[in-house]
C-alpha cells in the first residue's frame, strides 16, 4: 500500500475508514458508504455548515456549547450515503483538553472518507494552524472557507486558489448562512471520498533545526515497526512531546490497524487469524524499543520542545495567510465590532453594562411573564380544574381518587406549567440572542479573572447566567469546561443562581413584607432592590463557595482555556425562537413536570391521610416546628420545602394551602390538601394569621436563595456527572449553608430587635 488514499486492491473509491475502530468510538456505519468527519475551531460556523448538510435542527451557537457531545447526521450525494460527524470546535490537535484529544482520537483512529475543516475566511491565520495539523494527521481533508460574505463586508479578498496550493488539499469558498458553495463543497467531499481526487498535502516541518536528526530517527523507527502507516514523522513528533495517547498507541501495536485499508478482503484475513503469539511478542519489543528511543530522545531537546512547534506551526500559518489574503489599498474602515469592544469589555464599562444588560433580560422576563401566566392559570385552573371536577362528578369517582388525581397530581401539573413555561419561555430566546449575537462571550471574558480568583473557571460565568433561567439547564451548560474537577465546582454552585422557580417566591415575599416598610411610591422600588439584593447574595455565595471548594475537596491545577471573541452576528430571530423553545423550554419543562406530578399527589395526601385524628401534615409540621422557630421559619415553611422539592414554583401555593389547614382560617382556600394561591394583601393576611413576621420573610428569601436544588436540577447533576456521591453533596452542601445563615440571621436579629 504505497499511498494512503489506495488500498490493497488499488480500488481508490472504496471507503478508507476504520469500521472496527469507528464502532469503538461510537460510530455506527451500517447502512452508510462514506464518514465524514467535521471539525473547526469555535466560531467559525462549522454546526451552521453541519445543519445546512445534513437539515438536522441543532442549536448553532458555541456558548453554551452543544459541540461537546458528538451529532450525527447524513446526507445522500451521487447515488452514495454519508455519515458526517460533528466533531468538538477545538483550537488544536494536541489534546491538551478534551475537546481536543475526542477530536484527535476520531481523525487519527476512525480515518474518517473526509475531514471536512471549517475555516473563518475572516481570522484565516488564527485558523490555519488547526489544518495544518490536520493534514500531518491524514491527506483527506477539505477545506471549507467559510464566512466569505463577511470577509467581504470587511473588504478582505482571499484567493482560495493560491491558498489550495499552499496547502495541497481542496479549498471551497462558502457562506453557509446563506447556502452559496455548498453544493460545490458536496461535490468536493463526493470527490475525495470516492478517490476521484487525491489531495496532496503540504507539510510542514514543523520541529525546530536543531532537532530534525532527533524527529528524523524517530520516525524512521516508526516507520518500520508500522509499515505503511501515512503519517510516522507526525507520531514521532508526538511521542517526542510526551503523548501519553500515542505513547500507549504504539505500545498495543493499534497504530498498526491504521495501515490496513478497508479495501482489503477483510481486518481478520487469513495472515492476521494465523499470527502467532510469538509475532506479537516481537512487535511488543520492537514497540518497546520505540518507545525507549523517544523517552532518550525527549532529553535531549530542549524543554521548550513543544513551544517552538506551534511557533513554527503559527509562523507557516501566518506565512500561508499572508499569500492568501489581502485588501485593496485604501482607507481603513470603521470597524463597529471593535467599537463595541472597547465599550462592552472595558474595566470602566463592561461590568456596568453587563449587569444593566441581564437586569434588563430578567426584568423583561419578569414583567413579560405576568400576563401569559394569568392567561394559563386561568385557563388550567379557573376553567379546567372546575371541568375536571364536574366530569368526576359524573363518573362518580371516590372523593378520594378525584381529591389525588385533580387536587394533587393536576393541580400541582397546572400551577408548575402556568409559573414555570411563561418566563422560560422569554428568558431562554432572549438569552439565545445574546448568545447569537457574540454577546456571551464577551461576558466570560469580563468575569474570568474574578472565577479565576475564585479557583473557577471562566466558563462558569456562562452556565451561572443560565442557571438564572433554570439551574437545570445551567448544569448542563457545564459541558463547555473542559477541566472535570473545575465543572464540578460548577454543577455545585449552580443552585446559588436565583432560577425563574425560585423568583415568585422573591417577589411576593418582598413584596408583602419588606416593600410595605417603605412608603407607598417607593414601595415597588424598595422590593425590588430587596430581589436584586438577593440575587447578588447569591452570585458572592458562588465566588465563595467555589474559592472554598477548589482549596479542599475539589483541589486541583487551575485550567487554562482559549476563549476567541466571535465578530457580532445579527441574531436569526425565527431559529432562535424555535431552537430556544424546543431544545431548552420544553425540555426543562418536561422535566419539571415529571417531578410535580408525583409531588402533588404527596401534598394532597400528607393533608388528607388521617392518623388518630390527626392528618400527616400536622403530626409533619408538630415534628418540624421546632427547628424552623429556631433558625426563624417555622414547620410550615419546612414541610412546604420537602414535599414541594420536584418544583419550587408550588412552594407558595403550598404554604399558603398548609397555612390555612393549620391556623383554621376560614372562607381562605378551596379545600384541605387544594392548592391554591390569591392576591398579595389577602397572601399578608393568611401569612400574619400563621404568626409570621417579618424574620420570617426575611428568612424565607435567604432559605428560597440557598436550600438544595429542586428534583429536576439534582436529576440533572446526576446525569451529568455520573456520581451519586456528588449528587448527594450537591444536594446536602446548600442545605446545610441554608440552614447555617438563617440561624445566624434569626439570632442576631432576636439579640438586636428583641423578637
Amino acid at each position: 500500500m504505497t499511498n494512503r488514499t489506495h488500498t490493497a486492491t488499488s480500488c481508490e473509491s472504496c471507503p478508507a475508514h476504520n469500521a472496527a475502530n469507528l464502532m469503538r468510538l461510537g460510530v455506527n456505519m451500517m447502512d452508510y458508504d462514506y464518514v465524514v468527519a467535521l471539525t473547526g475551531n469555535p466560531n467559525t460556523g462549522k454546526s451552521t455548515v453541519f445543519n445546512a448538510l445534513t437539515g438536522l435542527r441543532q442549536h448553532t451557537g458555541n456558548w453554551p456549547g452543544k459541540t461537546v457531545g458528538r451529532a450525527e447526521g447524513g446526507f445522500e450525494f451521487g447515488g452514495k450515503k454519508y455519515k458526517l460527524v460533528d466533531l468538538p470546535g477545538t483550537y488544536s490537535l494536541l489534546a491538551t483538553s478534551l475537546d481536543e484529544e475526542i477530536a484527535r482520537d476520531f481523525i487519527l483512529f476512525g480515518q474518517p472518507d473526509v475531514s471536512l475543516v471549517v475555516v473563518d475566511a475572516t481570522r484565516l491565520e488564527r485558523n490555519l494552524n488547526l489544518v495544518l495539523q490536520m493534514i500531518e494527521i491524514t491527506d483527506r481533508v477539505v477545506v471549507c472557507l467559510n464566512l466569505m460574505d463577511e470577509a467581504r463586508r470587511h473588504g478582505l479578498q482571499v484567493d482560495e486558489r493560491r491558498l489550495a496550493r499552499d496547502l495541497g488539499v481542496p479549498v471551497v469558498p462558502a457562506a453557509a448562512r446563506t447556502r452559496r458553495g455548498l453544493d460545490q463543497l458536496l461535490q468536493v467531499v463526493h470527490a475525495v471520498a470516492t478517490g476521484e481526487i487525491l489531495p496532496r498535502p503540504r507539510r510542514v516541518r514543523s520541529e525546530p533545526p536543531q532537532v530534525q536528526d532527533a524527529v528524523n530517527l524517530l520516525a524512521g523507527q516508526v516507520g518500520s515497526l508500522f509499515p505503511g502507516l501515512p503519517n510516522a514523522r507526525w507520531v514521532a513528533l508526538r511521542l517526542l512531546d510526551g503523548d501519553e495517547r500515542i505513547a500507549e498507541a504504539v505500545h498495543s501495536g493499534e497504530l498498526g490497524d491504521l495501515t490496513r485499508g478497508e479495501g482489503e478482503t477483510s481486518r481478520m484475513d487469513l495472515p492476521l487469524k494465523l499470527e502467532t503469539a510469538e509475532m506479537v511478542e516481537a512487535n511488543r519489543v520492537n514497540s518497546d524499543e520505540v518507545l525507549k528511543t523517544a523517552r532518550a530522545l525527549r532529553w535531549e531537546v530542549a524543554g521548550d520542545f513543544h513551544e517552538r512547534v506551534m511557533v513554527k506551526l503559527y509562523a507557516e500559518a501566518a506565512r500561508i495567510a499572508d499569500r492568501a489574503a489581502s485588501k485593496p489599498s485604501e482607507k481603513p474602515r470603521f470597524d463597529l465590532d471593535q467599537t463595541i469592544d472597547r465599550v462592552v469589555t472595558s474595566r470602566r464599562w463592561g461590568f456596568g453594562l453587563m449587569i444593566l444588560l441581564f437586569a434588563l433580560v430578567f426584568w423583561i422576563t419578569i414583567s413579560g411573564a405576568n400576563v401569559p401566566s394569568g392567561w394559563l392559570s386561568a385557563l388550567l385552573v379557573g376553567t379546567i380544574y372546575p371541568w375536571l371536577h364536574a366530569l368526576a362528578d359524573l363518573a362518580s369517582l371516590p372523593w378520594w381518587l378525584s381529591g389525588l388525581l385533580i387536587d394533587g397530581v393536576y393541580l400541582a401539573t397546572a400551577w408548575v406549567v402556568s409559573v414555570m413555561l411563561p418566563p422560560m419561555a422569554i428568558f431562554f430566546p432572549l438569552f439565545t440572542l445574546l448568545e447569537d449575537f457574540g454577546y456571551l462571550p464577551r461576558v466570560a471574558f469580563n468575569l474570568d479573572n474574578i472565577f479565576k480568583k475564585a479557583g473557577a473557571h471562566g466558563k462558569q460565568s456562562l452556565s451561572m447566567m443560565m442557571g438564572f433561567g433554570c439551574n437545570a439547564a445551567g448544569i448542563v451548560a457545564t459541558r463547555i469546561i473542559d477541566s472535570p474537577l473545575e465543572r464540578l465546582i460548577a454543577m455545585l454552585t449552580n443552585n446559588f443562581a436565583l432560577c425563574n422557580g425560585r423568583w415568585p417566591t422573591q417577589i411576593l415575599i418582598a413584596t408583602i413584607f419588606i416593600g410595605t416598610l417603605a412608603p407607598p411610591y417607593l414601595a415597588g422600588l424598595i422590593s425590588a432592590l430587596a430581589v436584586v439584593g438577593i440575587a447578588m447574595l447569591g452570585v458572592l455565595l458562588t465566588f465563595w463557595v467555589s474559592w472554598a471548594l477548589s482549596r479542599t475537596a475539589l483541589k486541583g491545577e487551575v485550567s487554562t482555556f482559549s476563549l476567541e471573541l466571535p465578530p457580532y452576528r445579527p441574531p436569526r430571530i425565527f431559529q432562535t425562537l424555535y431552537t430556544s423553545i424546543i431544545d431548552r423550554t420544553i425540555y426543562v419543562l418536561w422535566r419539571a413536570v415529571v417531578f410535580a406530578a408525583p409531588a402533588g399527589a404527596a401534598i394532597w395526601m400528607v393533608a388528607n391521610v388521617k392518623i388518630g385524628g390527626q392528618n400527616i401534615a400536622e403530626y409533619l409540621i408538630g415534628f418540624l416546628n421546632p427547628l424552623g422557630v429556631l433558625i426563624g421559619l417555622n414547620g410550615i415553611i419546612l414541610l412546604a420545602y420537602v414535599i414541594a422539592i420536584p418544583a419550587n414554583e408550588i412552594v407558595i401555593p403550598t404554604i399558603l394551602m398548609l397555612t390555612v389547614m393549620v391556623a383554621g382560617s376560614h372562607g381562605a382556600g378551596a379545600g384541605t390538601g387544594v392548592l391554591f394561591q390569591v392576591d398579595q394583601g389577602s397572601t399578608l393576611a393568611v401569612l400574619q394569621a400563621g404568626g409570621w413576621t417579618l424574620l420570617t420573610g426575611v428568612n424565607l428569601m435567604l432559605f428560597s436563595l440557598i436550600h438544595n436544588p429542586c428534583s429536576t436540577t439534582l436529576y440533572t447533576i446526576y446525569k451529568e456527572s455520573g456520581s451519586r456521591k456528588w449528587t448527594v453533596v450537591a444536594a446536602l452542601l446548600p442545605l446545610g449553608l441554608g440552614f447555617a445563615v438563617t440561624f445566624f440571621v434569626a439570632q442576631v436579629w432576636r439579640l438586636v430587635v428583641g423578637f
